[in-house]
């Protein structure tokens, strides 16, 4: 995945503060999801999504809104954002990527789309905007991350003390998703090799496939998140306000983890995919051995009918009875002789 982290320098056009917002009220907002006041001591409340979104002051707001209702877009376009946060959430961009003000922060992050089932391994994504006192996040199909993290502030859990936690708490769930998948890819990688080892080479090529594919699909989400929060942590975050500094150190180290053992399941899954493809070059060599066998025995014989075959004069064997059974006997002779060479030069013992 293509990735990208920008620091803009003051006085530029992103650097308005979204906290006005707040302190005008953002009224009823269409395709809200959910929202919440989180308070200073970290405890939230569920703010009803029908409801005009108060201006209060105490805490901050986390809003989440979905863009597939075309409403969104348009109360989004008339919101107080900075003119690149905006174009970037209304965007159709799939690359990650995390821009840097002195004011807010906003980018792109990948997450698993969730489903009535659970979390599936299509890969959906999160825009969001964040300020000092305020969280506005945005997708276009129910992601796994986001949603175990609202649960954990919920049920309070987790309390998050500024914005910034909120935002390391869903990369945090994000990378417990990606754990639970590589223990589920690493599960499946066993009875592969298990199965593999009891001789069913064949039938485990797409088993096999899908887990190379998933794993390579984890390794692009990966990396590209990783180098953000690398970047993040070579730049530093002393210049943003207190509520806005992630702790990219944190985030990238577990990052790196989850990014190792990815590689190491992938690594995996070659050597698996090399034995399968060495079962089946020594499947194929012994039916050539077998099938080689074969036509040096029947070569002999043919060769007999062939003469035999011949409308010429001078054939042995044309005025005799027992013509038949002398030819017969022949060819049997001729295939017993090939096959005592061959015994003899040990192609039997291959």
């Amino acid at each position: 995945m293509e990735t990208q982290l920008v620091a803009e320098m003051p006085g530029s056009a992103a650097e308005i503060d979204l906290s006005a917002a707040v302190d005008i009220g953002f009224g009823v907002v269409p395709g809200l999801v959910w929202a919440y006041r989180i308070r200073d001591d970290g405890s939230a409340q569920s703010l009803p999504i029908e409801a005009p979104i108060g201006s209060r002051r105490d805490g901050w707001l986390w809003l989440h809104i979905n863009l597939a209702d075309a409403r969104a877009a348009e109360w989004l376009r008339t919101a107080d954002l900075p003119p690149p946060a905006l174009a970037m959430m209304l965007s159709r961009d799939r690359h990650q990527q995390l821009h840097a003000t002195e004011s807010c922060i906003y980018g792109i992050f990948a997450d698993f789309v969730k489903q009535i089932e659970g979390s599936a391994d299509d890969v959906g994504h999160l825009r969001f905007v964040m300020t000092e006192r305020l969280l506005v996040s945005s997708r276009h199909h129910a992601l796994t991350s986001v949603d175990a993290a609202r649960e954990a502030i919920a049920q309070g859990v987790r309390r998050p003390s500024h914005v910034a936690a909120l935002l390391e708490l869903i990369v945090e769930h994000l990378g417990d998703g990606i754990d639970r998948l590589v223990d589920k890819l690493g599960a499946d990688l066993d009875e592969i090799e298990n199965r593999i080892a009891a001789g069913n080479c064949q039938a485990e090529r797409p088993s096999l496939s899908r887990v190379r594919h998933t794993g390579a699909g984890l390794h692009r989400q990966l990396t590209g998140l990783r180098a953000l929060f690398h970047r993040l942590e070579r730049d530093g975050t002393d210049a943003l306000p207190p509520p806005l500094r992630l702790a990219a150190s944190k985030l990238a180290q577990r990052l790196d983890g989850l990014d190792h053992d990815i590689v190491e399941l992938r690594h995996r899954a070659h050597l698996l995919q090399e034995e399968i493809a060495a079962a089946t070059a020594e499947a194929t060599n012994r039916n050539l051995h077998a099938l080689a066998i074969l036509t040096a025995l029947f070569l002999p014989p043919t060769l007999v009918t062939g003469v035999f075959g011949m409308n010429t004069k001078g054939l042995p064997f044309t005025d005799m009875e027992e013509a038949f059974l002398w030819a017969a006997g022949l060819m049997v002779a001729s295939a017993v002789a090939v096959y005592l060479v061959m015994r003899q030069m040990g192609i039997f013992r291959h």
